[in-house]
């Protein structure tokens, strides 16, 4: 009996116990969202801390788990920090998720395939959506502007779409492409650098990346040393950018629409002098003779005060709209995307419209041992070009002339043709702008199929085929009416009265027409071996691709009437690139790591001798903070240490996609060969070289990754040498050996070397307040090691530059960089004057300083010497804030605007006026002086690329749709000393180009 009272009452304290326990259970609903957007983040694993009790958020962000009061639920997300949350009495949360920007580039994209970040022993660098400069309309290279290290963006002008100037470490080419190669969504796109017509085969694009629209793309990947790009063999030698574009989620359908309206402005114009200085300065110079200048010249002097410049320029309204869909359809998820964009350009009559459509699948059959991706996207641009060269007349015309004269016949606007027929005069700038239609319309298709199989028998092999076109048309025309004055043709005839030659300008009209299609093709087929056995892991790559370009145009020249027809040859050329690669990465206990890259490439741009190249490269790697001396080392949350070497190739040389062929040319209509009364067209051979081949570009890399504070500090240091052997150079050779005395061969060599450092810091890290700050420096020097094939002390190197008729002011040599200036010292009078035609005697054998080449000295170089780009991001509570600048210090300018400008014979010239710059007063020079170092100038700045002030809100007229609303400022303000407009010139020249405005946009990002 009293055994049955002891289970008795042990049962009833088992079920008090229990009892007690399941009173202290609840349920907890929540919701889980993106802190950045708000919106909602599926797949968010929901773990009671310290057992396996777990939930997984739904589509719509929503979860429900059962747990006990004082628990702690674990949220955590790829690419999101993990969250703690402590169950009290609520049974309802929402939780947000900040982006981890550590977590975001775990997984990395490099050719052929992906890798885990800790697991990379190149040079590599990505940016993701989340990082982007925000408010980028039409030109998606402006996303990761000032973002990467060692990576240079220079826009090529201000238009809208307008190209741009992308530069990895250096240039490794004189004469061929420095433009890396890009790829997106896995196919490799033909950059339109060469054709044989001598012009961009994306006619009627000014920038073929234009035709992506920014809002799709989800991930830049920049691969940087050789053991990166070795994988992509002969196009590698400058770099290579990945372009990933967004794709669709598990979960049920989410919409979004990002929308905005800008208003963009000149920031500054060239300070030229107006109506009433410049009056003044030439009844000055008249008074005293100067450049011809009398009382006559002075009697046509008009009264107006035109600001030219203000008259072609204007503020103006642009707007961008994206709508799109992502979720799972059954078992297809799916992305769909269209945008469409409106943008003026502050140049009168120039603008830009884009449709878009981006359309993602990515299916899983066979159990998941199929893979699909479906990528395909489209878009038509219609372009409005204007007339840039308005840009420059607006600089020169002279102020005090007005904008209309009612006497007119060209119409209506004030022409120096109705002055006496003075066809020498300046065209009129606003007369440009407002008769001509320079139109063009663009579209373009690029769409992939990519298949991945892992076999049913051995899982770790996968089959992996890539299929794609990219195919694109343009179609464009120029057109002027016959009363446009700029379209005037200028002959000398005989009067049929006096009998004597005179000089007519006819105004005839223009009505040129072009049209250019490009196609690429492409075939990749890989197959991938991943496996661990125990300690070792090993990856291996192996590969077939292939690839063909297609190009051919056309164009047409001829006045309105029909009457003056020139009909440019057609081109149409193609060329192929077929490859063998391989690619092998080993593993060692986690921490040692070995990367063997090869690829061989044969190029249809080469002689059988010369057709295949092999580009080999090794990289290692070692995990220090895997080591036992640092495993336990709090402080140290990552350490790593990459070595690498490799070669590539650079085949994009000349615009003859066939330069060791011989070519015979036919002979213009003004070159024909008279026999008895007939003309005959001839036949000229072209110089060629039968053995030219690529430029090959050798990389030394040392690198080191490291973080800090558990990951609250992260970065890397790098140290490169790249070698280019095998430069093409254009050299004099025997007669008779070429058909010329010139010859475009490989020859030189050329040398850059630097150090890159990254930083990524989140100082601050709370609930209500995160902020992410990041730095690069990028530190770079290149050299000319080799010209010519033997040493000639008298070579005077390889000329560029050109601000004039036959006036080159840049020179690359061996020793100095390239394209150094290559000018006369300026000697400048006790008061910091320069003196006209005064210069230093180099040589020291006197004489006109000016009559000996030799006097010239390299002088500064347009390449910096140091680039920084700072960013950084607050987000407090639903407050954002951003902003990105870069700093380029040790740059330098010839400021043409003034070299060609500032000087008072250009006032009064061949019976026409023309404005000068208000600097002619500093320097009060007669003539011009064009070779003078006065006119190379420190061109050093700070730019404040892009700030953003956002404001997320979690209900937006309903509890289905999250807004953010934001303010963005582009270019939005610059620090520098240089005296043009722009001291961020490509190349170092600067003229007349289409300015940089300043840009504020009102945006609004919807999701539901």
């Amino acid at each position: 009996m009293k055994k049955h009272y002891r289970l008795l009452v042990v049962a009833l304290l088992a079920c008090l116990i229990a009892g007690s326990a399941k009173a202290q259970e609840v349920v907890v609903n929540g919701k889980v969202l993106d802190a950045a957007d708000g919106s909602a983040l599926p797949g968010v694993n929901i773990l009671e801390k310290g057992t396996t009790n777990g939930a997984l958020s739904n589509g719509d962000g929503e979860f429900t788990i059962k747990t006990k009061k004082g628990s702690v639920l674990v949220l955590s997300f790829v690419g999101y920090t993990p969250q703690e949350i402590t169950v009290g009495d609520q049974t309802s949360i929402n939780v947000s998720l900040q982006a981890d920007i550590t977590q975001l580039s775990e997984i990395v994209v490099v050719g052929y395939g992906e890798v885990q970040k800790k697991d990379a022993t190149g040079a590599v660098a990505n940016i993701s959506a989340k990082d982007f400069n925000r408010g980028v309309l039409t030109s998606p290279q402006d996303l990761m502007l000032g973002k990467i290290a060692g990576v240079s963006i220079t826009s090529n002008s201000g238009a809208p779409g307008s190209n741009s100037t992308i530069r990895i470490r250096g240039g490794s080419s004189l004469s061929a492409s420095n433009d890396p190669l890009i790829v997106i969504d896995g196919f490799p796109v033909d950059n339109g650098a060469n054709n044989t017509s001598g012009t961009n085969s994306y006619a009627g694009v000014s920038n073929p990346l234009a035709t992506l629209n920014p809002n799709d793309i989800e991930t830049f990947t920049v691969l940087k040393d050789a053991s990166a790009t070795a994988i992509y063999g002969s196009r590698a030698s400058n770099g290579v950018i990945i372009i990933t574009t967004k794709k669709g989620k598990s979960g049920k359908p989410q919409f979004s629409y990002n929308g905005n309206v800008s208003v963009s402005s000149p920031i500054k114009y060239m300070d030229v002098l107006n109506g009433d200085e410049y009056r003044a300065l030439v009844k000055q110079l008249a008074a005293t003779g100067v450049s011809g200048l009398n009382a006559e010249a002075v009697s046509e002097l008009g009264t107006a005060n035109t600001n030219w410049q203000k008259e072609i320029y204007r503020n103006a309204i642009s707007h961008d709209h994206n709508i799109s869909a992502s979720g799972t359809y059954k078992r297809l998820p799916y992305r769909v995307s269209y945008g469409y964009t409106d943008q003026q350009g502050i140049l009168k009559t120039t603008g830009l419209q884009r449709n878009s459509l981006n359309v993602s699948l990515t299916p899983s059959l066979l159990q998941d041992h199929l893979k699909l991706t479906i990528n395909a996207k489209g878009s038509r641009v219609n372009n409005n070009f204007g007339e840039t060269g308005a840009i420059g007349n607006a600089i020169t015309f002279d102020p005090t002339k007005p904008v209309r004269d009612s006497n007119s016949k060209y119409g209506g606007y004030y022409s120096w043709l109705n002055e006496n027929n003075n066809y020498n005069g300046t065209d009129n700038p606003v007369a440009q702008l407002n008769q001509t239609s320079n139109t063009s319309v663009a579209k373009r298709v690029i769409g992939n199929i990519q298949a991945e199989y892992k076999f049913h028998f051995l899982p770790a092999l996968k089959l992996n085929v890539n299929a794609g076109l990219d195919h694109s048309t343009s179609d464009g025309r120029n057109v002027a009416g016959t009363n446009a004055m700029f379209t005037k043709v200028v002959e000398d005839l005989k009067s049929p009265t006096t009998g004597k030659d005179t000089t007519v300008a006819t105004v005839v009209g223009r009505n040129n027409t072009y049209s250019a299609t490009n196609k690429s093709e492409l075939l990749d087929i890989y197959l991938n071996y991943a496996k661990e056995f125990g300690a070792h892991k090993i990856d291996f790559t192996a590969g077939y691709g292939w690839q063909h370009f297609y190009r051919e145009g056309a164009s047409r020249n001829s006045s309105t009437d029909g009457s003056r027809v020139t009909v440019p040859p057609p081109f149409k050329n193609e060329n192929f690139l077929v490859s063998f690669f391989g690619r092998l990465n080993y593993t060692l206990k986690g921490k040692y790591l070995l990367t063997a890259t090869l690829r061989d490439d044969g190029s249809s741009r080469f002689a059988k001798a010369n057709r295949w190249g092999l580009f080999p490269a090794v990289s290692l790697a070692w995990r220090l903070k895997d080591e036992s001396f640092l495993t336990n080392v709090d402080l140290v949350s990552d350490l790593k240490l990459r070595a690498g070497y490799g070669v590539t190739g650079q085949q994009d040389l000349t615009n003859n996609q066939y330069p060791y062929l011989a070519v015979y040319r036919a002979s213009t209509a003004t070159a024909q060969y008279q026999f008895g009364n007939t003309f005959y067209t001839t036949l000229r051979p072209e110089a060629y070289d039968p053995n030219i081949k690529w430029e090959s570009t050798a990389t030394y890399n040392l690198g080191l990754d490291f973080g800090f504070f558990n990951d609250k500090i992260t970065g890397s240091v790098e140290l490169y040498q790249r070698k280019t052997s095998d430069l093409l150079n254009y050299i004099s050779v025997a007669n008779g050996s070429a058909f010329s005395n010139y010859l475009n061969t490989n020859v030189g060599n050329l040398e850059n070397k630097g150090v890159e450092i990254s930083l990524r810091a989140i100082p601050i890290s709370t609930k209500d307040l995160t902020w992410n700050f990041g730095f690069n420096f990028t530190h770079n020097v290149n050299k000319v090691t080799k010209l010519l094939l033997v040493k000639d002390p008298s070579y005077p190197g390889v000329y560029s530059g050109n601000v004039g008729v036959g006036a080159n002011v840049q020179n690359s040599q061996i020793g100095y960089p390239v394209n150094s200036f290559y000018v006369y010292q300026q000697i400048y009078n006790t008061s910091g004057k320069p003196i006209e035609g005064l210069y230093v005697d180099r040589t020291g054998q006197g004489g006109t300083v000016t009559n000996n080449e030799n006097n010239k000295y390299r002088y500064q170089k347009p390449s910096a010497n140091i680039l920084m780009g700072v960013n950084s991001r607050v987000n407090y509570k639903k407050f954002d804030f951003s902003f990105s600048g870069r700093i380029s210090l040790g740059n330098y300018v010839y400021n043409n605007n003034l070299g060609s400008r500032a000087f008072y014979n250009r006032i009064y010239n061949l019976n026409f006026f023309s404005n000068v710059p208000s600097a002619i007063n500093e320097t009060k020079f007669v003539s011009q002086q064009t070779y003078s170092d006065y006119y190379v100038q420190n061109a050093s700045f700070f730019k404040m690329d892009n700030m953003s002030l956002g404001y997320n809100m979690d209900k937006f007229f309903s509890e289905k749709i999250k807004a953010r609303i934001s303010l963005t400022a582009q270019n939005a303000f610059i620090i520098t000393k240089y005296k043009g407009m722009d001291p961020e010139v490509d190349g170092g020249i600067d003229n007349n180009i289409y300015p940089r405005p300043r840009t504020f946009l009102l945006g609004v990002n919807l999701t539901f």
